[in-house]
């Protein structure tokens, strides 16, 4: 298991690395949510991309660590907690009648970001993708109640695979720490001259005489 861990936090850093050199600034409007992936993680604390470093570099490696976090605990499951497994084959069953999932097989850079910009009161949508995809979840039906048995068992499950995944987020931070030096290289290479340059293109036009401001 740990060294099947190390692989993987290896092979998730590679690709991002990969991916790196094809990051460029966002040019669109900016949202203003708050990525709750990203916020306060502790592992991008590892990783050393805290500080004035772009939203999406920082989601697309969070998100591949996550993915592993997620597998740890899926494998964890279906070995150790039946109850749990049960309900998450009945929620997987019922998640497959949806017709329309917008969120479903994005790439790492985009998984877990909102769908939508945020609204314009300038420029109304007729839809929204998550809106298309809530329409879809109100029609399948509810799951059966669970006895209170069942959902005694269920809450401790729950708490233990919480527990996993709280294990192997720290075995991945402290994994992560042995990849600080490549992943602030990569940074320093392919992201700090894009910013710099976005920063002196503003600069020049904060300066120019027809400039609003």
């Amino acid at each position: 298991m740990e060294r099947s861990l190390e692989t993987s936090v290896s092979q998730a850093v590679d690709a991002w690395l990969r991916w790196l050199p094809r990051w460029h600034p966002a040019a669109h409007r900016g949202r203003t949510r708050i990525c709750r992936r990203c916020i306060g993680s502790p592992i991008l604390r590892a990783a050393g991309l805290v500080d004035d470093v772009p939203h999406q570099v920082q989601h697309g490696l969070a998100t591949r660590m996550k993915a592993l976090v997620d597998h740890a605990v899926a494998e964890y499951t279906e070995r150790n907690l039946p109850v749990l497994r049960a309900e998450l084959r009945a929620a997987d069953l019922r998640e497959a009648q949806r017709s329309y999932r917008p969120g479903e097989g994005l790439d790492p850079e985009f998984d877990g970001l909102q769908l939508d910009p945020d609204p314009d009161p300038e420029q109304p949508y007729l839809f929204t993708l998550a809106e298309l995809g809530e329409s879809q979840a109100r029609t399948v039906p509810p799951p059966p109640p669970l006895s209170d048995d069942a959902k005694e068992a269920l809450r401790t499950e729950i708490a233990l695979a919480d527990q996993c995944a709280n294990e192997t987020g720290r075995r991945i931070c402290e994994l992560l720490v042995g990849h600080r030096l490549a992943i602030h290289d990569a940074v320093e290479r392919y992201v700090e001259p894009q910013v710099t340059a976005l920063l002196d293109d503003l600069a020049l036009e904060l300066d120019s005489p027809s400039s609003p401001w």
